[in-house]
């Protein structure tokens, strides 16, 4: 499979898609680098060649939308990631925290359907490939700290400030 890749500079820095021929997000990041995200993708959904676009469309519209305040502006653009049913269904979960709210792990395990799977929903959000369309940052530790974030805790704090959390 050829995919394409886009790369556009925002207020927290540059920001690289990745999408299949259907315009699908495959892998997103905080990142000038679409080598960066590549490993990122399960292997099914990896592309074999990547080929750099000006712009993807709807989805770098959502991109900028996001990055100019609309904190909702990724939630319908669809995405494509593959695991196992518990971390897809996480991952569909987190697409229906809302910008402007934010959850801890524990209250995630249970909007997952399993309270007692903390340590699970947070892996779920460490192996997410398409950070902002699956927004993990929303998540927090039970003391209200930041926990972790793939592309650091400066940009996890900036990004929930920018969602006025």
């Amino acid at each position: 499979m050829t995919a394409k890749w886009s790369m556009m500079d925002t207020r927290f820095g540059p920001f690289t898609t990745v999408v299949d021929s259907e315009g699908t997000v495959l892998a997103a990041g905080w990142t000038d680098a679409a080598d960066e995200l590549l490993p990122l993708i399960a292997e099914p959904l990896r592309p074999h060649e990547i080929r750099k676009a000006t712009d993807l469309g709807e989805v770098s519209r959502a991109v900028r939308r996001y990055h100019e305040g609309e904190l909702d502006a990724a939630a319908d653009i669809p995405v494509s990631q593959r695991s196992g049913p518990f971390r897809e269904h996480a991952w569909r979960v987190l697409r229906e925290i809302p910008g402007g709210k934010s959850v801890s792990y524990r209250d995630y395990a249970a909007l997952i359907g399993r309270p007692e799977a903390v340590r699970a929903a947070a892996a779920a959000c460490s192996h997410n490939a398409a950070a902002l369309f699956v927004p993990c940052h929303r998540v927090l530790r039970g003391d209200g700290s930041l926990g972790g974030f793939r592309w650091g805790l400066e940009l996890k704090r900036q990004l929930l400030d920018h969602e006025q959390l």
